[in-house]
Parts: C-alpha cells; sequence; structure tokens
C-alpha cells in the first residue's frame, strides 16, 4: 500500500503578541508532527518565539535558513536568484517528510498569504500535497489596534504599499490613497518620509516598531533616527474621520 503524503499547513501565528495565535492554528501546532519555520541566521526568529511554548518533545523542528536577508551580495550574485534557490531547497525539504506521511506545519508570522514567505513554499508544493492555510493577525491590524487609528471610514479605500517603490511611483500611489499603510520600511524609511512630507501627510502618518511584541516603540515620524527604521516597522496613515 502507498504511503498516504502528509498535508502542508501553512499557520499564521499573528503579528507578534502570544496571545494572538488563533484556536485553530494553535491545535494544528500541537497536533503536527513537523515544524517548519523561517528564520535568519544566528537567531531564533520572531514566529518561533510565539510558537516556542506550545511545542512539544516529540514533534521535530525544521529550522530553514534564511541564506541572506537584506544584505547587499557582491557580483555575480543576486538576491533574486538565491532566496529562489532556497526555497527550491526549503520546498524539498518538506516534500520529504510529506512523502513519508507526515503533516508539515509551517509557521508564519502574521498571516501566510500577506507577505508571508509561506506562500512561496506554496506555490512550489500546494500542487502535489494536501494544503491548508490558517489565517492570522497581520502586522498592519496589530499596528492600528496599538496605535489606536482607524483605518478606513464607511467608503474609504485602504491602499497597502511596500516602501521598496520608487519615490515617484509611492508619491502617486499615495495622492491618490484615502488611508494606507506603508510596509517594507527599512533603509527605505527616509525616502517615505520625504515623500510624506511632500504630500502633507506627514502629520497625519503614524509610525510603530514590532506592533504588539514585548519591544514595540511607537514614536512620532520626525523623531524616527533616518536609518534605524527596523524591517518590522510600518507606517500608518488612516482615512479622514467620519462623523457617523
Amino acid at each position: 500500500m502507498m504511503q498516504q503524503p502528509g498535508r502542508l499547513i501553512g499557520l499564521g501565528v499573528g503579528p507578534g503578541d502570544p496571545e494572538l495565535i488563533t484556536v485553530k492554528a494553535l491545535r494544528l501546532l500541537r497536533e503536527s508532527p513537523v515544524v517548519a519555520y523561517f528564520v535568519a541566521k544566528g537567531k531564533k526568529g520572531n514566529a518561533f518565539g510565539i510558537i516556542e511554548a506550545h511545542l512539544q518533545d516529540a514533534q521535530t523542528l525544521l529550522p530553514l535558513v534564511y541564506p541572506v536577508t537584506t544584505e547587499a551580495l557582491p557580483a555575480p550574485l543576486s538576491y533574486e536568484q538565491v532566496i529562489s534557490d532556497f526555497y527550491d531547497d526549503a520546498s524539498m525539504a518538506l516534500a520529504a517528510h510529506l512523502d513519508a506521511g507526515r503533516d508539515v506545519a509551517v509557521i508564519c508570522e502574521g498571516d501566510p498569504f500577506f507577505y508571508g514567505s509561506y506562500m512561496y513554499l506554496h506555490d512550489r508544493l500546494a500542487e502535489r500535497y494536501e494544503a491548508e492555510v490558517v489565517p492570522g493577525v497581520c502586522s498592519m491590524l496589530g499596528g492600528a489596534s496599538v496605535l489606536g487609528a482607524p483605518l478606513v471610514y464607511r467608503n474609504q479605500s485602504l491602499s497597502v504599499l511596500s516602501g521598496v517603490l520608487p519615490h515617484d511611483e509611492l508619491k502617486r500611489r499615495l495622492a491618490d490613497a484615502d488611508a494606507a499603510v506603508i510596509m517594507k520600511l527599512g533603509r527605505n524609511f527616509p525616502k517615505v518620509r520625504q515623500v510624506l512630507e511632500e504630500l502633507g501627510m506627514a502629520d497625519r502618518a503614524l509610525y510603530v516598531e514590532r506592533a504588539t511584541m514585548s519591544n514595540q516603540k511607537i514614536v512620532a515620524l520626525d523623531q524616527v533616527e533616518p536609518m534605524s527604521s527596523p524591517y518590522f516597522s510600518l507606517i500608518i496613515v488612516p482615512g479622514e474621520r467620519w462623523q457617523g
């Protein structure tokens, strides 16, 4: 009899506060014989920290260690190619467990399909194996909650923008937005702040680092050191308040 393959499970575990993991995600986490997680070299990782207390001795842990994060690579190396090869290799590592009949839970900070690394494994494996994705509280909603900032009122629309966008493109999209969340700041923060100032939105913009985490930090936009904004930070430009 052929071995029944295991299930691929993408688990969103929330933005940082361990209590924001859903009941379903917690149940599937505890039931999964293999738990995979993305992590940078030499670090434990925020997602792993969220679920660490719920792990059991019998579970197999599978760290997926990024070969690069945000550092520049010497020529002829390409970040896109290096990271694509990494996801290929990670997918093969997961497939070995799935082929052996073991369910694999891949934990993902925030939501698996919202800027989540899990989605790249899903793209490679979901057509071959049964896959289930459990949504999680994403970072922008965690940010809005700790900032006390309603995102959109009534008929307003929300734009989620990447700080990686070129200056002019970011400015165009922000100018057209009722409300916006700008993610992936890091080294892009000076450019993003300049765009907000040019559009007269700086006074409306709210900045938070590591929302809902124990080391969360909320500061005024003009008090952020130009090159100190971490990857786990975002800017919210809430919609204009509606007097309903």
